[in-house]
């Protein structure tokens, strides 16, 4: 009687799928996802700048980045002196590219949470990856940012982008029900069943992930 009401417009999944085209027309396209286990990341426990430098590297490994990126903390108060560490307009990190030297910048607090740390360096990271093509991404450079967490996703860490952004309480640039079609189409593209990624997801992202599945 009532048409069913998808959460993900046509033309949002219309860029995604031409967005994975794109991608993987000019990156190597992984063949399984990324998730948050030893297989993955060597870089121990810790809340240091050498963790951080050991993460970037298991980050770039999995990219295919070889280009050399400096990492560094951010200026910022720590978290016991803020009047909300969560807060939408805090800025968690940022990539300069100054003359030809890449480097990333992350906020400290992070490290506390390191499923939230790695997708932040690996959103970096694309952004490093996309330096000198935001022009030509689908949708130009009015969506660099959307197309740097898409980027993320369709580079194997659609994971760490749902569950960090299920974990932080907040969407970012990208919706829920959005990045649950991306990885529901990166599983179907890489011809790989949920529960390569079940696991290592909430609840309620599973949800997120079985609507955009029968979606």
């Amino acid at each position: 009687m009532f048409g069913f009401r998808t959460s993900v417009s046509q033309d949002m999944r219309h860029w995604i799928s031409e967005s994975f085209d794109w991608f993987d027309q000019r990156f190597e396209p992984p063949k399984a996802p990324i998730v948050p286990s030893k297989e993955f990341f060597k870089a121990p426990a810790g809340t240091n700048e050498v963790t951080a430098k050991l993460v970037l590297e298991d980050v770039k490994r999995h990219l295919l980045l070889d280009q050399d990126i400096e990492i560094a903390p951010l200026d910022v108060l720590s978290a016991e002196y803020r009047i909300d560490y969560n807060a939408t307009s805090a800025v968690a990190g940022t990539f300069q590219n100054d003359d030809g030297v890449l480097i990333i910048r992350y906020d400290p607090e992070q490290m506390n949470r390191p499923l939230q740390f790695i997708n932040l360096i690996a959103h970096e990271l694309m952004h490093a990856r996309l330096d000198g093509l935001i022009d030509q991404v689908p949708g130009g450079a009015g969506a660099h940012e959307l197309a740097t967490d898409l980027g993320c996703i369709i580079a194997g860490y659609g994971v760490f982008q749902l569950q960090a952004a299920d974990d932080a309480g907040w969407n970012g640039y990208m919706t829920q029900p959005t990045r649950a079609h991306a990885l529901a189409l990166f599983l179907a593209r890489r011809a790989l069943g949920p529960e390569t990624v079940a696991p290592f997801l909430s609840s309620r992202c599973k949800k997120h992930l079985q609507r955009a599945i029968k979606d």
